[in-house]
């Protein structure tokens, strides 16, 4: 099902009261400003201008009209019988007699905000949920979220719930398909069948190249030194650094490349269409500077630790091997200036 991917919680509260709203709440969505305090005074019953009133806070929090529009938390309820007067808010219950009313009333309340549908708004909604696939790493769940704050804050009311999380789980898989292609579509074929061919596990080795390429070189040793450098070189010469991926965002490449870095080579052979490829090209991208970095940061360590500590070593001999110095560091035989004890002066 299109649900199957939301939590318990997001089923649960969407377009639904959950808990009290705060106080901030209260005042952001249930204040009466102006113009709905003169059409809920408009109506001539008590319990019809409460219950107008609380239809009219509950869509702008919620993004839609209750089934039963007195399912609200009795704090509501108070806070909007305050500003109307209304010394018994329990009147309330009397509104849920009439259907009719609670239509009319809903009719006159989207009218009135400039609700819309969202069959009106659905383009909109699909744009918006796209740039979110394609900018960011927000995953399923949190784009719908995000889609439901939007669509309350452009003031389109909420559709089902299954609409909703269908609409956002296939704009996520046809943007993340064109993300696929633009990564592999500027990749020549040569590049692309070396890429694949990572995967495979050469002869006479015991994993496959692209978990040889990943695998920094950690032997502090002129072997070590060497192996790094095979490693940079060979990376280096796959060529995707070359490839113009300006079309796509950095964080989805990297996204890409995440995924490339941990999984098993036999999961990046199983994924399907472009992914694939996709994957390999950005996870060679990363690997060209990490292999870059972890051949310097081993010099870095070889040098400091075998070849300094070497000459150091052998600056430590041949201080130990100079002549005893006696009279307060004079060297044995010889005066200041280097003359001999008792020597005249010229």
């Amino acid at each position: 099902m299109a649900v199957d991917y939301l939590s318990d919680e997001q089923v649960r509260r969407y377009g639904a009261f959950v808990a009290d709203p705060t106080p901030e709440e209260l005042e952001q969505f249930f204040f009466l400003d102006e113009q709905g305090l003169v059409e809920a005074r408009k109506k001539r019953r008590k319990h019809n201008r409460l219950g107008w009133s609380v239809q009219w806070g509950t869509v702008r929090m919620l993004g839609t009209f209750l089934e039963d529009p007195i399912e609200v938390p009795w704090a509501v309820v108070d806070y909007v019988a305050e500003q109307l007067g209304i010394d018994d808010p329990s009147c309330i219950k009397q509104y849920a007699e009439r259907g009719e009313t609670q239509y009319e009333h809903t009719g006159e309340i989207r009218k009135l905000l400039k609700f819309r549908e969202f069959a009106e708004a659905e383009e909109e909604i699909v744009r918006f949920v796209a740039s979110r696939v394609a900018t960011t790493r927000d995953s399923r769940r949190e784009l719908f979220d995000r889609a439901v704050l939007h669509l309350i804050e452009k003031r389109v009311q909420l559709p089902g719930i299954t609409t909703l999380a269908r609409l956002v789980r296939d704009v996520q898989l046809s943007t993340l398909e064109e993300i696929n292609a633009a990564v592999v579509a500027p990749t020549p074929v040569h590049t692309r069948r070396e890429l694949i061919g990572t995967l495979e596990v050469p002869g006479g080795k015991r994993v496959s190249t692209l978990e040889w390429m990943r695998t920094p070189v950690v032997q502090l040793t002129g072997k070590g030194m060497v192996a790094a450098l095979d490693r940079t070189s060979c990376v280096l010469g796959l060529g995707t650094g070359a490839v113009d991926l300006s079309e796509v965002a950095p964080v989805k490449l990297a996204e890409l490349a995440s995924y490339g870095l941990h999984a098993k080579a036999p999961k990046i052979k199983n994924l399907k269409g472009e992914r694939r490829v996709a994957t390999l090209v950005a996870t060679a991208r990363q690997l060209e500077r990490s292999s870059v970095d972890d051949a310097l940061l081993l010099f870095d360590l070889l040098m400091s630790t075998k070849l300094l500590s070497g000459a150091a070593r052998a600056s430590n001999k041949e201080k130990l091997d100079l002549p005893e110095a006696e009279d307060g560091g004079v060297p044995h035989g010889g005066g200041v200036g280097g003359r001999p004890r008792g020597a005249a002066r010229g």
